[in-house]
């Protein structure tokens, strides 16, 4: 089973950036389509974003449309997510996600998910 590792979480302002990535051994990463799941303090997971593995198509929560951009770079076995104009509203522990599928413009559910990530932390002050 493919075992995503993530990286660069950390406390930024609001207003700030930080990106975010994700990297795995083996070729199920990069014949998989993927995405980023965040969980904030006594809240559901949820979706943030989702990327294709054919034509690295997209998807995004509604929430971070226009602020963070997920991308892929399969030679490396790595997906990222920059986070630009963060809000403390975006706090919260972030997933990588190997997916089952991937549909254009659709939010990802949490069974969509075949492997996780051990999550990052993410951390914004006003």
């Amino acid at each position: 089973q493919v075992q995503p590792v993530e990286s660069g979480g950390g406390l930024a302002q609001a207003g700030g950036s930080l990106k975010l990535s994700c990297v795995a051994s083996g070729d199920t990463f990069s014949r998989s389509p993927l995405g980023w799941f965040r969980q904030a303090p006594g809240k559901e997971r949820e979706f943030v974003a989702a990327i294709s593995r054919y034509d690295s198509s997209t998807s995004y929560a509604d929430s971070v449309k226009g602020r963070f951009t997920i991308s892929r770079d399969d030679t490396k076995n790595t997906v990222y997510l920059q986070m630009n104009d963060l809000k403390v509203a975006d706090t919260a522990d972030y997933y990588c996600a190997v997916l089952r599928y991937f549909i254009y413009g659709q939010v990802m559910a949490v069974s969509g998910v075949s492997s996780w990530g051990q999550g990052t932390q993410v951390t914004v002050s006003s």
